[in-house]
């Protein structure tokens, strides 16, 4: 097999646009990870078998927690940052529940890989559901449904329940980045203002808060981190058969 029927049989790669907040990523990464050896299941070898990645990490979307305030210069980052890794991947999406408002934007850029976007990924998860009531916990741009929520739309899909206290967690997720999620008071904290919603079903639009969700609660969390790994990983996976490929073919694929 000649070298460019051998660059045909590449594996998809997967983006990650990162940076809004420092562990969210890493985060979708881990879940990335975790998921494409899920589904491969036994057949799975290791490092052969993962996915190939790019992760681009700007700092400077971390702006997007006061979006009507920084949305110049958050779009000025962003425009730079994901033309970028369009040019390095197949299908990509942005490591951040927030600055998903910027889907449209995108779209009109025209960019050849293909944008995995959040909200696109919760509305199709909503209609295999069928869920008719949901509650959304994110930072205070998302759950205040206006027209700085990437999720506004959903109320058109389901019944809607946010947070009474919605400064109350915008102050837990600035301390998630800023202290890390290993910091011994986030849990607590957040783990009362879960029992405090009346929904059943949580769905967690944010990055920082799967970083804290191994708590006790009868509630049923839905990480949407988890939802766009999965995917992520179908596309990865699209289309590629290593079977097609000789032994040595795989080992200069890795």
């Amino acid at each position: 097999m000649d070298r460019t029927a051998h660059a045909d049989l590449r594996r998809p790669t997967i983006g990650i646009v990162a940076g809004s907040g420092p562990e969210a990523g890493i985060d979708l990464w881990a879940k990335i990870l975790r998921r494409n050896a899920a589904v491969m299941g036994t057949a799975f070898r290791g490092d052969l078998d993962a996915p190939r990645v790019v992760v681009l990490s700007e700092p400077q979307l971390g702006l997007s927690m006061d979006l009507a305030a920084n949305e110049g210069p958050v779009w000025e980052a962003m425009q730079s940052t994901v033309t970028r890794i369009a040019g390095q991947s197949d299908a990509w999406a942005i490591a951040c529940n927030t600055l998903n408002w910027f889907a449209p934007r995108i779209a009109d850029l025209k960019l050849t890989a293909e944008f995995v976007s959040f909200p696109s990924v919760v509305a199709d998860w909503i209609a295999a559901s069928g869920l008719r009531r949901l509650g959304l916990l994110g930072a205070a741009p998302v759950t205040e449904m206006g027209a700085w929520s990437a999720y506004r739309h959903l109320a058109g899909l389901v019944e809607i329940e946010t947070p009474a206290d919605r400064a109350a967690l915008q102050d837990l997720i600035h301390d998630v980045k800023r202290l890390g999620s290993a910091d011994p008071g986030l849990r607590p904290r957040f783990a009362r203002i879960v029992e405090a919603m009346q929904a059943d079903t949580l769905l967690l639009a944010c990055t920082e808060l799967p970083l804290i969700a191994d708590i006790s609660t009868s509630k049923t969390l839905v990480d949407v981190t988890d939802l766009v790994a999965d995917a992520l990983v179908a596309r990865s996976l699209a289309g590629w058969d290593r079977a097609d490929m000789t032994p040595a073919q795989q080992e200069n694929d890795a």
